[in-house]
């Protein structure tokens, strides 16, 4: 009687771990995730939740009540590279993916304190060593610290950084702050704020091209491997 080979080839296995607030990160996690499940990857998507008394009640509504007060006091924590209380979903803690992808928002510059605390944990660990990394980050211009960051820390917990990405918001650097502090302030984009024409507080249009054919190569190296 004729047998049927039934061993197969596993699927790749992909983790994003991200933080967001205003939901741009999410949004391109989702499209990357599209993308690498169209190629036959298993993909799971971890949202860090930021609790940490000092700052998370400012980051558990929208839109923010005092919001240039909130923006501006994150610049000295971020300056420091502090660490902070987060929760950690449990996907993020353990498991032995082929590919973990970081998103880290930029805050002032640098990662932003919920994404610098996971990957100074112990979980970041557990995840990380001996494991493929990657990651993108949020950006209105300057961008390069956030990732660099990203690339030592991940590094520093054994993981192999295997490529980077940025995506950026919409406008320059000054209108685009000033689109954001307005955004987190009145919970909705309008087309000017003290008299400025600004854009959207959204990623550029192109964001979902660039993210698709981002994750396109991704699967194209665990394809290979």
């Amino acid at each position: 009687m004729a047998t049927t080979d039934q061993t197969q080839t596993p699927r790749p296995t992909v983790l994003f771990v991200y933080y967001t607030y205003t939901n741009q990160s999410a949004r391109i996690v989702d499209a990357m995730s599209d993308v690498l499940r169209e190629r036959g990857c298993d993909v799971d998507q971890a949202a860090i939740e930021f609790t940490d008394k000092r700052w998370a009640g400012r980051f558990t509504e929208h839109p923010m009540q005092h919001v240039w007060r909130d923006v501006l006091g994150m610049a000295p924590p971020q300056l420091r590279n502090v660490t902070g209380e987060i929760v950690v979903p449990e996907k993020a803690q353990n498991g032995d993916y082929d590919l973990v992808c970081i998103g880290s928002p930029t805050w002032f510059f640098r990662p932003s304190i919920p994404i610098r605390s996971y990957l100074k944990s112990e979980a970041a660990g557990q995840v990380l060593r001996g494991k493929r990394f990657t990651s993108f980050v949020v950006c209105r211009r300057y961008w390069s610290i956030n990732l660099r960051a990203v690339k030592k820390l991940g590094r520093a917990q054994g993981g192999e950084y295997v490529d980077g990405i940025r995506f950026t918001f919409e406008g320059g650097q000054i209108p685009s702050f000033m689109s954001l502090v307005s955004y987190l302030g009145k919970g909705e984009n309008v087309e000017r704020y003290h008299g400025m024409k600004i854009p959207p507080s959204l990623l550029m249009p192109s964001f979902t091209d660039q993210a698709r054919a981002f994750a396109n190569g991704l699967a194209d190296g665990l394809v290979a491997n």
